[in-house]
Parts: C-alpha cells; structure tokens; sequence
C-alpha cells in the first residue's frame, strides 16, 4: 500500500480539524440554547466523520458521507420538523411555551411606581443574531454601577464579565452581545414596547426611550395553584383555554401572548372539515394540477416542435437561433414576470395596445390564470427545447434509416420510432417540471401575489396555488399560523408524490421500446 503524502496528510488532518472545530462550535451554541436532541445529532456527526476519514477503512463511505449529510440536513430534517409543526399551534402568539408566556404577560402589565428603580440600559441582541431580527436583550446599569443583562426569561448579573461602560455608566460593550445604535434600537421600538424583563416578586424591568429602564409593579398577578392569571385593576381573573388566558366574565377578552402545544390532527381537520377552506382548498388544487400540467403540456409541445425542426440537417445557421431562443430561460424569472405584469396592465400594457383589447388580465380571475398560462409558457418552453434537442441528437440516425428501408413514412417515423425514444428520455424529466410547477410559488407571487381576491374568503386569490396560499398563511395576515402552514405543505407533499407514482410507472414501461 502507498505512503500518503506529507502535504496530503496536513490536508486531510487539517479538513478533519476544521470540521471538528465546526462541531464543537454548533453543539456548545446548541447547549447554550437546551437544545439537547441537536447536540447529541452533532455529536452523532461529529464521530461519523472521524470514523470515516481518520481511518483507510470505509472508502465508499469518504465519497458518500457528505452527500448523505447534505440530504440529512436539507432534505430529510426539513420534511420531518415540517410534519412536526403541523400537529402543533405553532404561530403568532403561540411561539412558546405555557411558563414563558406568564412570565411576559405579567412583566408587560409593569407600570412605573414611585420609588422605582432607574436603569442605564443598552439594547443588544446575542452575538452572531441578526441586529433586525435576533431576540433582544437589555444591558443594565442600576444606581451602584453593578451591570446586569436581561430578557424575557429573566435578569441574570453580569459581574466579572467583560463589560465597558461610557461615560455615564451606560453599557457600551458586552461579552456575548453585539449592542445596537440609536438608529438600530429604534428600527426596533415596537419589540422594545414589547419586551419587559421579569425580576422579583411580581416587578419588572421596561425600556423607557432609548437609553434608560426602570423596574416597576406588575398589575397582573400569576397563581400557580389554580394556574389563573388575576388583573389588579380591573379585577378580572383570566384562565388557560385554547392555548392562551381568557377571562372568565364570558367577554371573550384574552391575552395576545399564548404558547405552543400538540393539537394533534386539529390542523389538518380544519382543512377538510372547515367549509369555507375545503371548498377553497378544492378550487385550488384543481386550478394547481390544471397549472402544473397546463405548463407541462404546452411548453413541451412548443419545445418539442421548435426542436423536431431545428433536427432538420437542412436549415442553416441553427446555432444561432437556437441561442436566441433559449434566451427566456436564462434571464431570471424575476425579472420576466415583472417584465410579463407590465405588459399584461389593462390601461397601459403592451399586449392590450397591440391587440387592441381591453382585457382585465390580473384583475379577473379567469384571465389572470391565462396569462400566467402565458407566461409559463415563455419561460418554460426553451428548457423543454434544450431537453427535446439533446435526447433528439441522441437517437441514432440508422434506426431511421432502418424504418425508411421497411416503407415508413416521415409520420410513421416521428410517431413509431422518435417519440417512443424520446419519451424515454424526457419522460422522467416532464414528471420532475410537473412536481417544479405544482409548487412554482415565485412566478405566482411576482405576477399576481395569488390575486385577483375576488370576494374570496379565508384569504385565497383565485391564482393561488396551494404553496402559496400556505406561504400567506405563515407569512401574512394579522395572525401568522405555521402550524396549518405546515399542514398544508404536508398535504402538497403528499399530493405531488401521489400524482408522481403513476408517472414513473408509466415511464418505466416506456423502457421496453428500447
């Protein structure tokens, strides 16, 4: 056996080390967290790849393990963590859990009381967060100059940590903490109206402007024998019901701050059972399969006629029209639908002033789902073009031949012998475009966002796809709800693998024409 290289063995040793060092940063950022499943999922990975690349054994294994990661970690876990989601609440107001949500409830009911204590405070957020984005943190100075960080978890003393502090004793610098800029906090002031950090015996800690807390008495009392939340003021006592505190006089009147629990298949009942969302649900899928195989069809039937004549050995200068029309596929779609949504205007757009219509093309629903047929349809037809070219070059030219020698004609050619071959080529690939445009959320979202809503109801557009009236779900409305989110993407994901089962069947008996 050969001796490996010096220069290879610092390579190998040095890839290990950096992937070791990897690991140890994400299982130490994870326990920091709780998250003690991932960590020992690292932990798992972490010894894999010494099993495999710090011995000679296992070289299947060298070539196979960092595919099988990448499928693990952006296939597999993203489909398991989804079906999770579904069977809970998850969403806006149910982001955690039951004690955090008490906690927040009581420290937002603080008011200012004489004798409260003043904070010098810093908004932060963790290091390595997005500023825009991460969970915020107050950095606190109290009248002793002792310096504290708090969040919606509680306050937990910064002595012996590396802290600077301004003139005026304000935190400027914090380990573990990236402090934000005046123009930064203030990007974030309704999180900071939000945030108040809870410190003891009912009191807490809320921003006052930009650079100042105090601590004051909260007006809301939490009792955990009978698990009841009780207003001071108005004397209303509020107890637990669907996931958050409602008040037991019969208003109705609830806290906005809820936490998340299994509700089992209640997410998905609601999308069969639910009147309203089962008769949208159904027009939606229709118009989904009408779309994706719409799309699939007539780009390519158009493609493959474009590339049935560009096969044709007599036509001359076939390298240039072919880079012509494969133009529409390589500029970004992005920038075709919003291109397509110009000229689709009613009043100024150039289709209507050419043909002299006065067609309503994203504000009626009917017309919306032709022009987004339309549009597909450029986009799409110069990879079906690509496609048809490459398994028509591929067909051997004596298998014609042979077919012209017995009688047949150019017909009987393009219908016995081409399509069958080409089929077997393409066939597999017309499945995967179909499984793309079921869930083409980007050329909906640009060209008509699921619009036009035309007195529709739970928030469906009559060019909604099923992914993304899912997105609009998640994303949008007063009250995101990932959980029904994650429900529907579940239905999608099971709907394109039931819809793509018979197409490989029938894919696989085209095999035999060969």
């Amino acid at each position: 056996m050969s001796r490996t290289s010096a220069p290879a063995l610092v390579l190998k040793w040095g890839g290990i080390a950096l992937a070791m060092a990897l690991v140890f940063w994400i299982a130490t950022r994870m326990s920091a967290q709780g998250m003690w499943l991932g960590v020992s999922t690292v932990a798992f990975v972490g010894l894999c790849i010494l099993a495999v690349y710090a011995t000679r054994r296992a070289v299947p294994m060298k070539y196979l393990l960092p595919g099988f990661l990448c499928l693990l970690a952006l296939q597999i876990w993203p489909i398991i963590f989804t079906i999770m989601v579904s069977f809970t609440n998850y969403g806006d107001g149910h982001l955690g859990t039951k004690d955090e949500a008490v906690k927040q409830i009581v420290a937002n009911s603080v008011q200012v009381v004489p004798g409260s204590t003043r904070y010098k405070a810093s908004v932060a957020v963790k290091e390595g967060t997005d500023p825009a984005t991460g969970a915020l943190s107050l950095l606190l100075t109290d009248p002793q100059g002792k310096s504290f960080v708090g969040d919606a978890n509680g306050l937990t003393d910064l002595t012996g940590a590396d802290v600077e502090k301004s003139a005026l004793g304000k935190i400027t610098k914090a380990e573990g903490y990236t402090v934000l800029t005046g123009k930064q906090a203030n990007a974030r002031s309704k999180d900071l109206g939000q945030l108040a950090v809870p410190s003891k015996d009912g009191s807490g800690i809320k921003m006052q402007g930009l650079s100042a807390a105090y601590e004051g008495r909260a007006t809301i009392t939490y009792d955990a024998a009978s698990d009841t939340l009780t207003d001071t003021k108005s004397k209303l006592t509020y107890k637990p019901q669907d996931s958050k505190y409602v008040a037991t006089d019969g208003s109705g009147q609830s806290f906005s701050q809820g936490w998340q629990e299994n509700v089992g298949t209640k997410n998905y009942a609601t999308i069969f059972s639910d009147s309203t969302m089962r008769s949208g649900f159904l027009k939606m899928f229709v118009w989904n399969v009408v779309f994706a195989a719409g799309t699939v069809i007539s780009t390519f039937i158009l493609g493959m006629l474009i590339a049935l004549l560009f096969n044709s050995p007599n036509l001359k200068g076939k390298a240039v029209y072919r880079t012509l029309l494969i133009l529409p596929y390589a500029i970004p779609v992005f920038v075709t639908a919003l291109l397509w949504r110009g000229m689709f205007n009613q009043d100024y757009g150039l289709i209507n002033t050419l043909t002299g219509l006065d067609v309503d093309w994203l504000g009626n629903g009917f017309w919306a789902k032709v022009a987004i047929l339309i549009t597909n349809l450029w986009l799409g037809f110069p990879y079906m073009f690509l496609l048809c070219t490459g398994a028509l070059q591929s067909i051997p030219s004596d298998v014609k031949e042979a077919a012209k020698i017995d009688g047949a004609g150019s017909f009987q050619t393009l219908t016995r012998i081409t399509m069958p071959l080409l089929m077997v080529a393409v066939g597999p690939l017309l499945i995967a475009s179909y499984g793309f445009n079921f869930n083409n959320f980007t050329l909906i979202y640009l060209l008509t966002e699921g619009g036009p809503f035309e007195g529709g109801s739970a928030g469906m557009g009559s060019t909604d796809l099923l992914v993304t009236y899912a997105y609009r779900l998640a994303f949008s409305g007063a009250a995101p709800n990932f959980g029904l989110a994650s429900a529907v993407a579940v239905v999608i994901f099971a709907l394109v693998a039931i819809q793509a089962l018979p197409g490989f069947r029938a894919t696989k008996s085209l095999e035999e024409v060969q």
